[in-house]
């Protein structure tokens, strides 16, 4: 194991440096589009359109790489997104921003895509989860910590663009110097939502639903904490603590999914969004001491990033393990569409009913989600324990990253498609449907 990480700490090393940069930049725009003046509404529509371009990126991104090698290809992603950085303050305009929101998600999914093969390629079946544990980790900490170092500067100056660019360039230096071997990229294609959603509804509804309400969360959280007062390192902290609670909370609710019946854990876990939803909302509004808030944040967090993982893990029980990479490809899309849509409804229910409709369309995606499971649990027998996969929490950032899942068979792994047959045939589930 400390081989196999020595091999690739220069790939986390750049993933934890990228990382920084790209929190800090997601936590500064937001509050610099208030400061400027736009709408609630079109920062929802500026803050979506880097789910999109994380789609577009996701799943266009790797014939780049494919093409021009590795290290070319996260050279040039890095130098765009840096770029895209730096361009922000220089033309402030909706349109403008927009449109490197677009690029700087395409860039994210190409730069996670490069990284995530390279690292699958230097593990072996039997690292593969311990390395990709690490991975999460090395992530949640760069995410969290990034989003504490806009109190290092006044946002209301240049210094975040600098220093975010500044990130995003510095983390090609691991990278470029590295000296292990880059792999082969293999050519993913998704399942479709129509074939995925007769294998697990359920499944397919749970990696909407949590796209929609992270969606939310990291493009309209810090409008909601600006606009009921908070400082910018209370933000800072309101927002890290959704971090540290999925950080804290993903392997305990996947312990609990491996010995129950998915579909009621994830009732609980919608049960405990919709409370912490209300208390936070209590908190908010009766402005109770901040503290509480924090400690709202960190349940909330952790049932909301908990949801995508046990979807993953439902959709799984249900498909033939040589069609998992294909499977989580095509519940990316899934998340991402439903990550596209989160900060556009919710900005634009926050501009008519005012910062608390942001819990309140969190409460309602849970409630129609929590809706459909109930129905799906009345609907079908629970499978059998001995029959369910070992849960495992997955990024969502690019589908080559399901190649890291240790529930994979070895050869589904390296050749995901190795098969003749169109990735849609393989729709036929394993079992009934949850």
């Amino acid at each position: 194991m400390l081989a196999t990480l020595g091999s690739i700490a220069a790939l986390l090393l750049g993933a934890f440096i990228m990382l920084l940069g790209n929190s800090l930049l997601t936590l500064a725009l937001p509050l610099k589009m208030s400061d400027a003046g736009f709408a609630t509404e079109i920062t929802g529509v500026i803050m979506a359109a880097y789910f999109a371009g994380l789609l577009t990126g996701a799943f266009y991104g790797k014939r780049v790489i494919g093409e021009v090698g590795h290290i070319r290809a996260f050279a040039g992603f890095a130098a765009m997104m840096a770029a895209a950085t730096l361009a922000y303050p220089m033309q402030i305009s909706e349109v403008a921003w927009c449109a490197l929101r677009f690029i700087g998600g395409f860039c994210v999914a190409g730069l996670f895509a490069a990284l995530e093969s390279w690292m699958n390629e230097r593990s072996t079946n039997e690292l593969r989860g311990r390395v990709l544990s690490v991975y999460m980790v090395n992530n949640y900490m760069g995410i969290m910590l990034g989003q504490l170092m806009i109190n290092l500067w006044d946002v209301d100056t240049l210094e975040v663009f600098m220093m975010s660019a500044l990130l995003t360039s510095l983390c090609l230096v691991p990278i470029v110097l590295t000296k292990v071997r880059a792999p082969d990229i293999a050519v993913i294609r998704p399942l479709s939502l129509v074939a995925l959603y007769r294998s697990s509804p359920l499944g397919v509804a749970g990696s909407m639903g949590s796209g929609t309400v992270l969606g939310a969360y990291y493009g309209m959280g810090a409008i909601f904490a600006q606009q009921i007062g908070l400082s910018v390192f209370q933000i800072s902290l309101f927002m890290g603590s959704f971090i540290l609670g999925g950080m804290a909370l993903q392997w305990p609710v996947g312990r609990i999914s491996d010995r129950y019946d998915r579909r009621l854990v994830l009732l609980g876990i919608l049960s405990v969004v919709l409370v912490a939803c209300a208390a936070a909302f209590g908190a908010s509004f009766l402005r109770e001491p901040f503290h509480l808030l924090l400690g709202i944040g960190v349940l909330l967090g952790g049932a909301m990033m908990s949801i995508y993982p046990i979807a993953v893990s439902q959709v799984y029980d249900h498909v033939v393990p040589d069609r998992y990479v294909a499977a989580s490809s095509g519940l990316l899309l899934a998340y991402s569409l439903g990550a596209i849509a989160g900060p556009i409804i919710v900005g634009f229910a926050m501009a008519q009913l005012g910062p608390f409709a942001f819990f309140i369309f969190i409460a309602a995606v849970a409630g129609l989600l929590a809706a459909f499971g109930l129905y799906r649990v009345r609907s079908r027998e629970p499978l059998p324990a001995d029959e369910r996969k070992a849960f495992v929490a997955l990024p969502r950032m690019s589908p080559v990253a399901s190649e890291l899942d240790p529930r994979l068979a070895p050869s589904a792994a390296r050749d995901p498609l190795s098969d003749s047959s169109d990735a849609t045939v393989a729709a036929t589930p394993a079992r009934q449907p949850d």
